[in-house]
């Protein structure tokens, strides 16, 4: 399961290391009431990054939860 999972995280890691690479060009990014104009590689680089840390904290709640109920049934 370890080796699945390390290559699966390579894969994806080289996927959106593609995708950010291929897309340089500058655009206008918008968020509530900040603008910026950024390269399309740093919204790739920045939104993929969220996406990782919000994987690994959901993870961590429901790990934490899924132990605790472990310890009062078991």
């Amino acid at each position: 399961m370890g080796t699945a999972k390390l290559v699966l995280t390579l894969v994806l890691a080289v996927l959106i290391a593609t995708v950010a690479l291929q897309n340089t060009g500058r655009v206008e990014a918008r968020f509530l009431w900040l603008r910026a104009e950024t390269p399309i590689v740093v919204i790739l680089l920045v939104t993929s990054a969220a996406g990782f840390v919000m994987g690994v904290l959901v993870s961590l709640l429901f790990g934490r939860n899924r132990r605790r109920r472990a310890r009062e049934t078991g």
